[in-house]
């Protein structure tokens, strides 16, 4: 006598997976039913067939914490045919007892409860064909410190050896020029007989500003495509804001109607403050940490530029730097900043003098 086949068919099918290189700790719980666990291969076909036998016809959704495979993960997990949340880490409701009985297995159940209760909201999904402008734009950024600390080396090593810097070397434009690099490889005498240490960092920081010349050009080579040719324009109307800033904004965002307010865009951004209240009393603290850990600080930096460009964004500054330290002072303006950015994205004007009223 055969027996009918079991199905799950409308039944969702939640899968929480703790992802590592060489392996997957997956957790899995049917709508009814008890929580199963498993560790296989990083393969998302393995999986799929793993739940196709066990779980068979069922809607599958699974989550994982985003890190090193970046969306890697997603993308295998959704062509197989599972439906797939990346989450933040925490934004993982956890227990005390989570924490100190931290194991695959326990990060996995966590996932999965999480998911099943509903507790969980995915972060944004960038589309696979703006994953490469995103990575160039960021490792430039990441090439441009390396520059500056290997420059930084360069100065460490002329104090040590009491070479003092020429005067004609001092003022702005002038330090790592040519002329300022023909010096260091021609007229510079350390205290030792040799030289060999300033001549490899010399040869170290021209391999790195080369590499920074063809990255940049590159930014400015996406920034011209007919992808971000309209954005970048409205982008760089606003004071503060150049190419590089303005792609790396493009970049990172991706689709901008994701955000229905300002505070959602700030809040993004990391540039607003942190909230603590009991009973009557709240407290305002710094940024909160979390937030775009590339682009907040870039729109701060933005920010002490566009007040001595834009009269009424120096207003603004000028009138809450009368009630706090300058600091905070340009983390408000950076906050207006964030609101210009994304009304001139959403509405396709360019920027208009800032208005400013000493009573808002």
């Amino acid at each position: 006598m055969q027996r009918n086949k079991i199905s799950f068919k409308g039944q969702k099918i939640f899968v929480g997976i703790d992802v590592h290189k060489d392996s997957w700790r997956v957790a899995i719980a049917p709508e009814v039913g008890v929580i199963k666990g498993h560790s296989q291969k990083p393969s998302a076909q393995e999986l799929f067939d793993f739940l196709n036998k066990h779980y068979p016809d069922g809607d599958y959704l699974a989550v994982y914490e985003s890190g090193f495979s970046g969306f890697s993960t997603y993308y295998a997990l959704e062509t197989v045919g599972i439906a797939c949340l990346v989450i933040h880490a925490a934004d993982v409701p956890t227990s005390q007892y989570d924490e100190v009985m931290k194991t695959d297995k326990v990060d996995a159940t966590k996932l999965v409860k999480s998911l099943k209760s509903g507790l969980l909201k995915g972060i944004y999904i960038h589309k696979k064909d703006d994953l490469d402008a995103r990575a160039v734009i960021r490792l430039r950024k990441t090439i441009q410190k390396q520059l500056g600390g290997y420059k930084s080396r360069v100065k460490h090593l002329l104090y040590n050896n009491g070479v003092q810097l020429p005067e004609k070397y001092s003022k702005p434009g002038t330090y790592w020029s040519r002329a300022f690099i023909k010096w260091l490889k021609e007229d510079v005498v350390l205290l030792s007989s040799t030289r060999d240490s300033l001549d490899l960092l010399i040869d170290q920081v021209e391999s790195i500003r080369n590499v920074l010349l063809n990255a940049t050009r590159k930014v400015r080579k996406l920034s011209n495509t007919q992808r971000y040719r309209t954005n970048m324009e409205l982008l760089t109307s606003i004071p503060g804001i150049g190419v590089n800033v303005a792609m790396g904004l493009l970049t990172e965002i991706g689709d901008v109607k994701r955000f229905h307010k300002e505070t959602e865009f700030a809040s993004y951004l990391g540039l607003i403050p942190t909230s603590h209240s009991s009973g009557d009393k709240i407290v305002y603290g710094e940024k909160t940490f979390r937030g775009n850990k590339e682009m907040g600080p870039q729109i701060v930096e933005a920010a002490w530029i566009a007040i001595s460009r834009d009269r009424g964004l120096g207003c603004a500054y000028t009138h809450y730097k009368k009630k706090m330290i300058p600091q905070k002072a340009i983390i408000r303006v950076a906050r207006k900043l964030s609101n210009i950015i994304l009304a001139v994205l959403k509405t396709g004007k360019k920027y208009e003098t800032y208005q400013w009223n000493e009573i808002q």
